[in-house]
């Protein structure tokens, strides 16, 4: 499933669960770097805004669907592709780094999360260790100084995995120049995931998710800074459905 956003093409090539695990692996086997983002409607508002985010995202190996209408448009354009939240990947990813022997690290959200999140994941996952739990502070620049003494840091963890949970568009950036200076680690973005395992934010019930709702869920629980963002993004949808339909067809893109 391919997006066309200021000229430039993004593509969901981890379509499935089963690739994704797959290709994830095999690079951990392989001690070899990647950088993974969860695409989502927010992501195509900002996308289309920020030629700093279209570079970020351009750098990323590995992009899923994190979002319902991302799957309805890939059926739309007969490219089906999964809905893989960066939330859900979480102990699917631990998993596979427990059964390597990678140890994670953590970086973003606050410490009291971070350390909730290792307590839980690591009672989750037999066999996980999380070496390194890094809270960058408010205004952290996932360009500047700051954010290389951070990835120092995680270089001299010997972490395999991070976990990156800055939010959109600082968690991408950094997975970016992460993925330029350690070009061994993997890094994947994974929004307010870890936030959820500490139990500092509550997700959605799985009723409201089964039923394409979480939106709703999140809209309601904080609307001064949401609707303004999810209108925003019912914005773009239909130029973004009409392209799917032109991939559907095999029409030119415009």
């Amino acid at each position: 499933m391919q997006f066309t956003i200021q000229g430039h093409r993004l593509t969901v090539n981890m379509t499935g669960w089963a690739i994704l695990t797959e290709e994830v692996g095999r690079r951990l086997d392989a001690r070899e770097g990647f950088a993974l983002a969860t695409l989502n409607l927010d992501h195509l508002v900002k996308l289309a805004r920020s030629e700093t985010f279209r570079a970020a995202y351009a750098a990323q190996d590995l992009v899923t669907a994190d979002g319902n209408p991302i799957v309805w448009m890939s059926r739309l354009a007969r490219r089906s592709v999964d809905l893989i939240p960066g939330s859900d990947a979480i102990v699917p990813l631990a998993r596979l780094a427990a059964e390597r022997g990678v140890p994670v690290a953590f970086v973003g959200s606050t410490k009291p999360a971070l350390d909730g999140a290792a307590a839980c994941l690591e009672r989750l996952v037999p066999g996980l260790t999380v070496v390194t739990r890094l809270a960058p502070p408010m205004g952290f620049d996932p360009d500047g100084a700051g954010a290389e003494a951070v990835l120092a840091e995680l270089e001299a963890s010997g972490a395999g995995l991070t976990f990156v949970a800055l939010g959109a568009p600082k968690q991408e950036r950094f997975a970016a120049a992460g993925r330029q200076r350690l070009p061994q680690m993997g890094f994947a973005s994974i929004g307010a995931g870890l936030d959820f395992f500490a139990g500092t934010q509550e997700r959605a019930p799985r009723w409201v998710r089964r039923m394409a709702l979480e939106w709703v869920w999140r809209m309601a629980s904080s609307p001064r800074r949401l609707v303004p963002r999810y209108a925003a993004c019912a914005a773009v949808l239909p130029g973004h459905a009409l392209r799917a339909l032109r991939q559907r067809w095999r029409m030119p893109a415009v």
